[in-house]
């Protein structure tokens, strides 16, 4: 017999006992999810603006989405890649003609997508553009996070990332993000493979590039026979009130990395995509995952990503997301606390007018959580705002006014 959980204090002690200690949650215990709303063990309800770091971007327990997984599920789960399945092919078709790329290949993780898009540029640049043995660079930029291996931390500023895990593994340069003559500069060398970022900085604290940057790391690329490779894992399917954040300045990166709500928060899905000249360099043998592609991911993926379509999550981000930020604006002339707010679509931060090392933020995400709507701090001073896109513009306003008071009521 499963036990079960009977308070949220039997949980957390629990998971202290007996898990790592390498996250550091808020002290709330979740149950139950629906839509815009999660429950803890206790029957409080809360408003969801975290969205798992925006992979729930359809709204928790999507019923559409768990129908699909449901029935494939009655009839099969996993053959790894040794045999064919009958819905891998359906997938990669669906996110293909879905985000105009000739190839895809699925993985798990956010973090595996990235470790199989690396492979896959620094494997084009040997054998297209005929860097020399070893010698392949990919140009990262500071404050970036695309996942927490040993390969990714090697290209991290994020120092609570790397502290303790080297050595690194070389062939990274890091430069300034949104930095264009930075970009020309790095991109010249002739050993550079491709050039890795986040069209924006969602971990960082959602810093959004001035607008321009993403057309000019494109043009710069093609100029120097580099691959543009973009991690719209968290920034992707809808969020930012387009399917894509490149979407907003037209950009088509060589190397398209998605995951996180790929699936609708259901299971784990990722996949890079990429055009045959990209794809085509790896063989088999050379890459691969036990689990990537299995058919219950690939029919899960495809509900989901309908979902988005159907619904007009990235509409209804876009339209939303400018009433957010309007609220939060007009709340930097109600309170001292909040100096800044910037996002797109309905992927929002606000910064608090404290040191980045006090618990300010930590504590009015407490009051937040007090008051019925969940986030979470970033970065020591940045809350991170992003609800699933399915919210209705009354409840947005419900949030503003939580948020709201919450903060002018705070004392630290």
């Amino acid at each position: 017999m499963i036990e079960a959980i009977t308070s949220s204090r039997e949980a957390i002690l629990l998971e202290d006992q007996y898990g790592a200690h390498n996250y550091h949650p808020l002290p709330v215990v979740l149950a139950k999810g629906e839509g815009v709303f999660l429950w803890d063990v206790e029957g409080k309800r809360y408003y969801d603006f975290l969205s798992a770091y925006s992979a729930v971007n359809q709204g928790h327990c999507h019923p559409r989405i768990i129908n699909a997984l449901i029935n494939q599920a009655r009839e099969l789960t996993l053959t790894s890649r040794a045999f064919y399945n009958d819905k891998l092919g359906l997938a990669e078709k669906y996110v293909c003609e879905t985000f105009g790329y000739q190839k895809a290949l699925f993985m798990n993780s956010g973090a595996e997508a990235n470790e199989t898009a690396i492979k896959l540029a620094r494997k084009w640049g040997y054998t297209q553009k005929g860097i020399p043995a070893n010698q392949a660079v990919i140009v990262a930029v500071k404050k970036n996070f695309h996942g927490r291996t040993t390969t990714i931390i090697s290209a991290s500023t994020d120092e609570t990332a790397r502290t303790g895990f080297g050595p690194f593994m070389p062939g990274f340069e890091i430069i300034d993000y949104d930095n264009i003559p930075a970009l020309e500069s790095a991109l010249a060398n002739p050993n550079v493979c491709a050039l890795w970022i986040e069209p924006i900085q969602g971990e960082a604290g959602v810093y959004v590039p001035q607008d321009g940057y993403l057309k000019a790391a494109e043009t710069i690329c093609h100029k120097h026979n580099v691959l543009l490779m973009m991690d719209e894992i968290q920034t992707g399917i809808a969020r930012t009130g387009k399917m894509l954040a490149s979407d907003h300045e037209q950009v088509r990166p060589d190397l398209l990395i998605l995951g996180k709500a790929l699936s609708g928060g259901v299971l784990p899905v990722s996949v890079v995509l990429a055009d045959d000249p990209v794809m085509l360099v790896i063989h088999p043998g050379e890459h691969g995952s036990t689990f990537g592609g299995n058919p219950l991911a690939a029919v899960v993926c495809m509900e989901a990503l309908q979902v988005v379509k159907d619904e007009n999550l990235a509409g209804n981000a876009e339209r939303l997301g400018q009433v957010f930020r309007t609220r939060m604006n007009a709340l930097i002339k109600k309170s001292d606390w909040v100096t800044l707010v910037r996002g797109k679509g309905l992927l929002n931060a606000i910064v608090i007018n404290d040191s980045p090392k006090s618990q300010t933020a930590w504590n009015l995400c407490m009051e937040f959580a007090k008051n019925g709507l969940l986030a979470k701090p970033t970065h020591g001073n940045i809350i991170r705002l992003a609800p699933p896109l399915v919210i209705t513009e009354e409840q947005i306003h419900e949030c503003c006014d939580i948020i709201e008071q919450s903060i002018i009521n705070f004392r630290k």
